[in-house]
């Protein structure tokens, strides 16, 4: 199958690991580029490690969740012969993309400086945990680290919980779009200029970032938000914005006003002007609780019924076995289901971003390790037939 989507024709070396580099690269594949994953020997750290310790068929669960529309070749960097074919990629590719610490691709020979000697065009793309430089160059960086020195965790849970990092991987993740617009943004500028450039992303600006309007509001107002004591899930909001019990699951409700979801659900107690406002902070653990009484009197589909006839902003909270089900979610086709050679079937999320004139489509599975080794030799290296058979029978 050939390659589809808005950024065909585009190569990308992609020599990153774990999450944040691997799911930059499977989006822009998503898009139509031709991404060479060069791993290790015994393959991307991702292929031992795996969410739940799930490996069906042997295969790990987190790689082929960030590694599909790739192919794979492995490469013994210490060698000059893997260095080599490293290099006769990174000429012919477009976009670089490494997350080792700060100065492995220095000491491999693979650094910016010289690559660009070699490939004038070429967008270099580096991403660490805290940066290329500064007090913590030799630290180790992780989702976890990253999201701790951010300050976020202080924004989620109860008043006096244990600060709350999020579940998915946020700095990862959040790295990886910043990542895409960055070297999407680099490849418009060459095609103006005609010379590539350098890219520095991290986690730990990347989690600061995305928090801009938290961070923003701490600087005006001087001190920390104050988290809730009733579970009000964001310090800087009021009532009666959260998620709430009903009889038979939650609700979620939005930004409201008090006074007026008072009168809806029966609640007169709220039912004067005093209430007008949808961000009462002075007394939101009161309200809050006295919303939830209320809310628990009902299923979740009947609080819907009659919340949204109203205008309410308020929706049903979803565990993922409900949200796969979700009628929304199937309509916007955000669950795929593609063939893997190993596991067979594997269902996985969709693309978050539709192209009319080039839509995308899953041509190829998360890679075996070093599957693609004999198409990768023949294409970028100049390689022979012969030499070809002799590097795929190395271990």
């Amino acid at each position: 199958m050939e390659q589809n989507g808005p950024l065909k024709g585009l190569v990308v070396a992609d020599f990153s690991q774990l999450a944040q580099g691997p799911w930059a690269t499977q989006m822009l594949g998503d898009m139509g580029a031709e991404i060479i994953k060069i791993e290790p020997p015994k393959g991307d750290w991702m292929r031992h490690y795996a969410y739940g310790n799930l490996y069906p068929k042997g295969e790990s669960i987190s790689f082929i969740s960030f590694n599909r529309n790739k192919k794979s070749i492995a490469l013994d960097m210490k060698t000059d012969e893997g260095k080599q074919i490293a290099k006769d990629i990174i000429a012919k590719a477009d976009i670089l993309l490494e997350n080792f610490r700060p100065g492995v691709m220095e000491r491999l020979g693979l650094g910016y400086e010289d690559m660009k000697m070699l490939n004038p065009k070429l967008v270099y793309c580096s991403s660490s945990g805290y940066g290329a430089s500064g007090p913590y160059l030799k630290r180790p960086g992780q989702d976890l680290l990253a999201q701790s020195i951010s300050g976020g965790p202080f924004l989620n849970g109860k008043k006096g919980d244990l600060p709350v990092v999020t579940a998915v991987g946020q700095a990862d993740l959040l790295t990886s779009l910043f990542i895409v617009q960055s070297v999407l943004a680099a490849i418009y500028s060459r095609s103006v200029t005609g010379k590539g450039q350098k890219i520095e992303a991290n986690l730990l600006s990347s989690a600061v970032g995305f928090h801009t309007q938290e961070i923003t509001a701490f600087l005006h107002k001087g001190e920390n938000p104050e988290r809730s004591e009733s579970g009000i899930p964001n310090p800087w909001l009021g009532a009666p914005y959260g998620l709430y019990d009903t009889s038979d699951g939650y609700i979620a409700i939005g930004m409201n006003a008090v006074r007026k979801l008072a009168q809806v659900i029966g609640l007169d107690k709220y039912d004067n002007e005093t209430f007008d406002s949808n961000n009462i902070i002075e007394r939101r653990d009161e309200i809050r609780n006295d919303f939830n009484a209320v809310f628990q009197t009902k299923t979740t589909t009947e609080w819907l019924d009659i919340l949204l006839a109203e205008d309410i902003w308020c929706s049903q909270v979803n565990s993922f076995k409900e949200m796969v089900e979700d009628p929304q979610i199937k309509h916007n086709n955000m669950i795929l289901e593609y063939e893997h050679p190993t596991i067979g079937k594997v269902k996985t999320t969709g693309f978050p971003v539709q192209f009319s004139d080039t839509p995308q489509k899953i041509d190829k599975p998360a890679p075996l390790l070093n599957q693609h080794a004999e198409e990768i030799l023949k294409h970028f290296s100049s390689y022979t037939d012969e030499e070809v058979k002799a590097f795929l029978k190395q271990k």
